[in-house]
């Protein structure tokens, strides 16, 4: 008994020594406990949602099962290894939240939720642009054919795939309308972030992403028109204007500003990317609320049908890339580009056409998924570098 309480004195005062010699150790030690407590707790709120599932207490277990994925989505923070998905278990602890509780996310401030959406997207815009200078649209010029083979295969590969899924699965007019809207959207924002994560070619990545951005106007009404004209009526000239006014003109007043303000305002510009990944939350909240009903009765083949969608994507961008002989790193880029899309743009113009329960269903789940298996893909990369790199260091 002496020696236990021995033991557990002299830990204890181990503990407080080491501590008060090296803070930096206490708080990383701090912090591994935080960690581990949020996936215990992740555990806790699994076992209880599936508790209040079977007694049918569904108010009760829909904010349970929020909390698996907000649990661990903040666990996921504090791992070297899963740190890249968070911000994809957090999108799906908002899709949860909003299939369970719509009726808060229909209408706020006496007005239709989903008359924010544009408003959220050209926030968004507006973040991207701040991040771009001219810098690099002059990258543009330095790598033309990796750009024009991105562009290509982007406004190619994806509204055909999106076209030929939508017809394959014999979806109801609207709905398969979404997902070629989807198809014929620019490159998404995402895609950055995943090339940085994937150890792709980050260079390329944005002079895909803009320029595909710039050219949307014009590719993505024709497109549309073009591909999904059968399904809905498409009027070109109200979705140019749509475009150029959520994205065009944001990306513009985004880039006058990283000349006049950024740097000046240091909190501002650490402010931009918090509020592009709220607006992004919110616009899949509110489509998800306006679509639930739809969503219950298509969501299972939606989920295929855009995973299909989103994977042939990867699949034919890399090797596309790889038959015309580029880079590793390049293929990796262009892989990410084709298959990424902005789904938030999509549901934007779905507001647009005042479909946005049915036009609107899948920019959602494509946004949602392209989230998980981007940084899925990107984080299987992030451990094998390229076979180009590797060599370029051996040489060295």
């Amino acid at each position: 008994m002496f020696l236990l309480q021995w033991d557990v004195r002299h830990s204890h005062d181990t503990f407080f020594l080491r501590s008060n010699l090296n803070p930096t150790w206490f708080m990383a030690a701090l912090k591994k406990s935080f960690y581990t407590t949020c996936y215990i707790a992740t555990i806790i709120f699994l076992l209880a949602f599936a508790i209040t599932s079977s007694q049918k207490m569904y108010n009760w277990s829909g904010c349970l099962l929020a909390l698996v994925f907000v649990s661990l989505a903040i666990a996921f923070r504090g791992s070297k290894m899963f740190k890249g998905y968070w911000y994809s278990v957090v999108i799906l602890a908002v899709a949860i939240v909003a299939m369970y509780f719509p009726q808060y996310f229909k209408t706020f401030g006496g007005r239709e939720a989903s008359f924010f959406i544009p408003i959220l997207l050209q926030a968004i815009m507006f973040g991207m642009g701040t991040e771009l200078s001219l810098k690099d649209f002059a990258q543009v010029m330095r790598m033309p054919k990796g750009v024009i083979v991105g562009i290509v295969c982007h406004y190619t590969i994806m509204p055909l795939v999106g076209f030929a899924v939508a017809h394959f699965f014999n979806f109801p007019g609207e709905i398969a309308a979404g997902i070629i809207l989807v198809g014929c959207c620019p490159s998404g924002l995402a895609s950055n972030v995943m090339c940085y994560l994937a150890k792709a070619n980050l260079a390329l990545s944005v002079s895909i992403t803009t320029v595909s951005t710039l050219l949307a106007p014009f590719l993505t009404p024709f497109l549309m028109k073009l591909l999904g004209g059968s399904y809905i009526t498409i009027d070109l000239r109200a979705m140019v204007w749509d475009i150029t006014k959520i994205v065009i003109i944001p990306v513009a007043a985004g880039l006058a500003f990283h000349y006049i303000v950024r740097g000046k305002l240091k909190w501002l510009d650490k402010t931009m990317p918090v509020i592009s990944m709220v607006g992004i939350a919110l616009v899949l909240l509110v489509i998800t609320a306006a679509g639930r009903n739809n969503l219950l009765k298509v969501g299972g083949l939606l989920i295929v049908a855009t995973f299909i969608h989103n994977m042939v994507g990867y699949f034919l961008g890399y090797w596309s890339a790889r038959l015309l002989k580029f880079p590793e790193k390049d293929c990796r880029t262009i892989a990410l580009e084709v298959g990424m899309q902005n789904a938030g743009l999509a549901s934007a113009l779905a507001k647009g056409m005042n479909k946005i329960a049915t036009v609107g269903l899948a920019s959602v789940i494509f946004g949602t998924m392209m989230n998980v298996t981007g940084s899925s893909l990107a984080s299987w990369w992030h451990n094998r570098p390229p076979k180009d790199e590797t060599t370029e260091k051996k040489d060295v």
